[in-house]
């Protein structure tokens, strides 16, 4: 089992993955979940985080306010994509839970401290700006800390949110420089894996034909926010981003990928947010990223059924 602190910013596909964690009581233990500014506001995504908490029955799970605004650039929302909410798609029952009084930040230094020596694991949904801002104000937390297991970045499919950026590392580039280059074990998801995960139509329709509410609720999202990617790839589904997390966790044969040098580019306005992935090899720089190349859709999308077939 492992112990989890969750960093999102829920997101039609983020909530997918965080019925998978919640699917898999076996296998994950939720120390916390980080409501972090990005898809949308951070009082949206704190609301968002209860609604998919709520909805299986996860309620007890203590809530936080992460940082709410990149470290030196404005923040950039994805309502285009993911509604106004940053949850459009399915109407949730009114939201019963809070957050705690304790920051994000504060929250994340405090269990991380608390906890045996490379023991916790960090999933990492959204832009980094919490985990930057907790790693530079207690370094010391880093030898508590298992891995960072990240969706972020693009090498080969390049950007989804400028020519040469990946959203999440768009949002706060500097918080992402910070982190790669922690020396913290980290595992890299890239739009390279989640562009070969595909939501097709039959792929939605088998979450609804589980009969559960949660079922229900995973196609309703996820048939809203592809709108804008069918029109922007012309594929037959929208790539899947989030769930490639859980499931890396869950079942990591199933991804192919190295050791590579990963760094952000935080100056030029041109390629801001870039991933330098020096996938080749071409220079001496350390092997800080274990970066995804492949994932197996088919038995990828078969597992995520079966989790959220569990729940309610």
């Amino acid at each position: 089992m492992r112990d989890l602190i969750l960093i999102t910013d829920p997101g039609q596909e983020q909530a997918v993955a965080i019925w998978t964690i919640l699917a898999s009581p076996e296998d994950f233990r939720v120390l916390g979940v980080i409501a972090s500014a990005g898809n949308t506001t951070l009082d949206n995504t704190v609301a968002n985080v209860h609604r998919v908490l709520e909805l299986a029955g996860a309620d007890d799970i203590p809530v936080f306010k992460g940082v709410s605004r990149p470290l030196v650039r404005p923040l950039v929302t994805a309502a285009h994509v993911h509604g106004e909410s940053g949850l459009d798609g399915y109407v949730f029952p009114p939201v019963r839970g809070a957050a705690q009084e304790e920051s994000g930040v504060q929250a994340l230094i405090r269990i991380c401290r608390a906890a045996p020596p490379a023991s916790v694991t960090i999933a990492q949904f959204s832009s980094m700006t919490t985990l930057a801002v907790a790693l530079t104000e207690a370094p010391d937390i880093a030898v508590h800390i298992r891995e960072v297991v990240m969706m972020a970045g693009a090498y080969f499919e390049v950007g989804n949110i400028t020519p040469a950026a990946e959203f999440n590392v768009y949002v706060d580039p500097h918080a992402a420089s910070i982190v790669l280059e922690s020396g913290l074990p980290l595992v890299m998801l890239p739009l390279d894996v989640t562009h070969q995960l595909r939501n097709t139509r039959a792929r939605l329709d088998a979450f609804s034909a589980l009969g559960n509410e949660v079922g229900r609720a995973v196609d309703a999202l996820l048939t809203f926010s592809e709108t804008f990617d069918l029109e922007k790839y012309g594929w037959d589904g929208a790539p899947l981003h989030g769930p490639v997390v859980p499931m890396y966790l869950l079942r990591p044969e199933l991804f192919r990928g190295r050791r590579i040098n990963a760094r952000v580019e935080t100056g030029s306005e041109l390629t801001m947010g870039m991933l330098v992935a020096d996938w080749w090899h071409v220079t001496d720089l350390p092997r800080n990223v274990w970066y995804a190349r492949e994932v197996d859709a088919e038995p990828f999308y078969q597992e995520l059924l079966a989790r959220i077939g569990r729940l309610s």
